[in-house]
């Protein structure tokens, strides 16, 4: 039996989301059936609803950030039952074929199946994302949460999460490293809290003064106001590890400075134009400018696992579905703290 389920979708990218009613698919052997409790709201839904890459299909229900309750599982499925607390971050399927599928790498496969916004082989309608009540996905691509984290703020971590924990996992962030976190928003903070928990010294790198009780309280060792016209000069060949958690456009070269000989710099946010990069800033220190991709599945398992240890989770704010387009509104202009999760019950 397939399964029709309330959701707000946009039409067009000129659109404001509205109701829309879709239809899941049937629970097979493999499936599980999540009732979807909250959803985070990611920037990147903002740029696909507006058709920013220039590759979206309509009608669009975004999110990645599910979190919810198993409702019903397939014949053969083994790593759920109903009543588990579980998650759905950016992927629900793969190739499960290619090198980077079989190194737990999903996010780099050359056909992944997005949460929403993707067309599966041999199907013509696009995978519909999280700003629903429903979803039925294969149970190798559902996380489970841990008990301890509530489920309202453990959404943001299937994408937040991940795309922080990730790169400071590969750069060995830790004891004895300085990480920076350059931006204190939705990634930001999640950044900060998950290197303090790692135990590397943390520092925040912003614009002004206005989150420094923020950084502090979120676990933040330093704090630096970057507008002043000595930070770069005290900062030089200070860090160990940059990570760029912002969308804007900002000179990369200065910031690679700051980095010690051998360090790196993440980009974890997506600009609209790449600024351009004098070859000394990295020669002059052997210094990387590189990226990095939400998580794969395992890798995403043990960040769960990890915040629940450590009991970390986001700083929300909790909305209705009918005020998704005033936060995405927000969203642009920086005003959440610091992440938008839009409550479930609220379609009732």
């Amino acid at each position: 039996m397939a399964y029709f389920t309330n959701a707000y979708a946009a039409q067009n990218r000129k659109a404001k989301l509205a109701p829309l009613t879709i239809e899941r698919r049937e629970v097979g052997p493999r499936d599980v059936l999540i009732e979807i409790k909250f959803c985070g709201i990611c920037h990147s839904d903002i740029h696909q609803v507006r058709n920013e890459w220039s590759n979206a299909n309509y009608p669009m229900v975004p999110g990645h950030e599910i979190a919810g309750v198993v409702t019903e599982v397939g014949s053969k499925v083994r790593k759920f039952k109903t009543g588990d607390h579980a998650g759905v971050g950016c992927l629900v399927n793969s190739c499960r074929k290619c090198p980077d599928c079989k190194q737990g790498l999903e996010q780099f496969c050359p056909r992944p199946v997005w949460t929403y916004n993707a067309i599966p082989k041999g199907e013509k309608t696009p995978t519909y994302g999280g700003y629903s009540q429903r979803i039925v996905v294969d149970q190798d691509f559902v996380l489970k949460i841990p008990k301890n984290l509530p489920l309202d703020r453990a959404a943001p971590l299937l994408c937040a999460g991940i795309t922080t924990y990730s790169p400071l996992k590969h750069w060995k962030a830790g004891k004895g490293t300085k990480v920076a976190v350059l931006g204190l928003g939705g990634l930001g903070h999640m950044a900060v809290k998950l290197a303090r928990a790692l135990g590397a010294e943390v520092s925040v790198l912003s614009r002004s003064n206005k989150k420094k009780q923020d950084a502090k309280r979120l676990g933040a060792h330093h704090y630096y106001a970057m507008a002043g016209p000595t930070s770069f000069d005290k900062l030089a060949k200070h860090f160990d590890l940059i990570l760029n958690t912002v969308s804007v456009d900002l000179d990369w070269g200065k910031y690679l400075g700051l980095l010690k000989r051998d360090g790196s710099m993440v980009l974890l946010g997506v600009p609209e134009k790449s600024p351009a990069i004098h070859a000394f800033n990295l020669i002059g220190g052997r210094r990387h400018l590189t990226g990095s991709l939400i998580g794969g599945i395992k890798e995403t398992q043990e960040m769960l696992n990890f915040c629940g240890r450590h009991s970390i989770l986001c700083d929300i704010e909790l909305i209705s579905i009918q005020q998704v387009n005033e936060a995405y509104e927000r969203v642009i202009k920086g005003d959440v703290r610091y992440r938008f999760v839009i409550d479930m019950a609220s379609f009732r």
